[in-house]
């Protein structure tokens, strides 16, 4: 996959020796690039339903048959790595009609990337996904989209979270929390739509129920949300096709209709990072959450979130040609293999913690934390290497995102594990990009934010109305 780059990373993830970090290999590309000299300006535009459009550019190898295979693997990375942080129907790639035939190739419905092609076009943008090409000097205008949401705290408020096993829900009166509940739910294989909505609306009766009134209500989710609209999420997997569309897409807006107030809801990366910006007084907040996949979020220096999807779970990381599969996406090197519990049994074999093939990640998470806590060098080696490439790939973030406070949280983050995590990620960013290391502040949640702050921070996104 990357014979005729080679690169030495300076610190090795201890169970993962291979690791090919993308930053690196990038960089090196790059290096190469400028050596020659003959470099070729390109940019890559990614244009999304509301207008926005996000524009990449860089230069690659001139197009001769010796660099072919070395300019379709950076480009055809650097497009996956784009395509899951900024989020778009229609690929441009403007200044290299090679290239963005051979992405369009891989980016179709029978190509290697299929599962991209399904779920940027028809599910979340609702359109047939396209790559086109046209010459540099035609490359479609940037036009990014930041929407001012968070921080109302006045008036009566319900905030709420929907996750896989529970629904929180927070009653806020100008920003102090008067009422939360946690309802154990479970609705991943739920095949009626009615069930979910009966339960979402059920939570938010409780919160109203100890309010005088209420102004404005916010919710956070995992999925893809556009203008309120459902577009893809794990919660309602167990939803057909058909049933998706006709009940499921436009719930929120049905629930908002009910209650007649402003009602907004977000991705819970999204609000994760806003409930860290609130806590911390301070914006430039990319959200990390180690759970059961790898959530993220971000928030602007002007303090605001964005319309990118942020799904860095589908970025990739790993350059290596031996990198791990996602067995969803059918991809290698992607966040969700390194950044979760699945990361953490992917890790357990080779540290020698032995599972049966039958334990959920979730238990296997657990006992790993067990053992951390018993300091067995065994879960001390699952950390570090977690810890290692995380290190790397908070390099690679930085050179898309601003980033001044990177916030870490989820169930992998938890005790001396994520400490390990911490500690490694820094001995790496001092080892191989110092102007970082001074930059990034390492953030994590404060127990007032753990035990509230994702709550508030949902219930301020509305602005209620004069």
């Amino acid at each position: 996959m990357n014979d005729k780059i080679k690169v030495k990373p300076k610190v090795t993830p201890v169970l993962d020796p291979g690791f090919t970090p993308a930053v690196l290999w990038n960089r090196e590309y790059g290096s190469i690039v400028e050596k020659s000299g003959r470099g070729v300006d390109i940019a890559i535009c990614l244009e999304r339903t509301n207008g926005s459009v996000s524009v990449f550019r860089t230069k690659v190898l001139p197009d001769e048959p010796n660099y072919s295979k070395l300019n379709l693997m950076y480009v055809e990375r650097l497009v996956k790595y784009l395509l899951w942080m900024k989020g778009g129907w229609k690929i441009t790639i403007a200044g290299s009609p090679k290239l963005a035939g051979e992405i369009s190739g891989i980016y179709s419905k029978g190509g290697d990337r299929k599962f991209d092609n399904e779920i940027m076009g028809e599910k979340i943008y609702g359109k047939e996904m396209l790559v086109a090409s046209c010459e540099l000097r035609n490359a479609p205008a940037e036009r990014e989209t930041a929407v001012s949401l968070g921080g109302n705290l006045d008036g009566c408020r319900i905030g709420f979270d929907l996750g896989g096993s529970d629904r929180k829900c927070a009653a806020v009166i100008d920003g102090n929390v008067v009422f939360t509940e946690e309802i154990p739910w479970d609705p991943y294989f739920q095949k009626d739509p009615s069930w979910h909505k009966a339960g979402i609306n059920e939570t938010l009766k409780k919160a109203a129920a100890h309010l005088p009134r209420v102004d404005a209500i916010g919710g956070s989710s995992a999925g893809v949300y556009v203008d309120n609209q459902v577009r893809v999420a794990s919660l309602f997997r167990g939803v057909s096709k058909e049933d998706f569309k006709s009940g499921v897409r436009s719930m929120f807006i049905d629930l908002q209709k009910e209650w007649n107030v402003p009602f907004i809801v977000v991705n819970d990366g999204e609000v994760t990072a806003l409930a860290g910006a609130m806590s911390l007084n301070d914006n430039s907040v990319l959200g990390i959450s180690m759970g059961t996949s790898l959530a993220a979020g971000y928030v602007t220096p002007a303090g605001n979130i964005t319309d990118w999807l942020n799904e860095l779970a589908f970025a990739p990381i790993d350059y290596s040609g031996g990198a791990p599969v996602d067995e969803w996406s059918g991809d290698r090197g992607c966040g969700v293999q390194y950044f979760s519990q699945q990361a953490v049994a992917r890790l357990a074999s080779p540290a020698g913690i032995n599972f049966p093939s039958s334990t959920p990640f979730a238990e296997q998470l657990i006992e790993v934390q067990r053992l951390m806590k018993a300091d067995d060098p065994r879960a001390r080696k699952i950390y570090n290497t977690i810890g290692t490439c995380f290190g790397y790939a908070v390099a690679q973030y930085a050179q898309f995102y601003e980033i001044k406070n990177l916030l870490f949280l989820g169930r992998v983050s938890s005790g001396a594990g994520g400490e390990i995590i911490i500690s490694k990620a820094q001995e790496v960013l001092k080892a191989e990009f110092p102007e970082l290391a001074g930059k990034i502040n390492f953030r994590t949640p404060d127990e007032k934010m753990k035990r509230h702050g994702q709550a508030v921070a949902a219930a301020s996104l509305p602005k209620i109305k004069d």
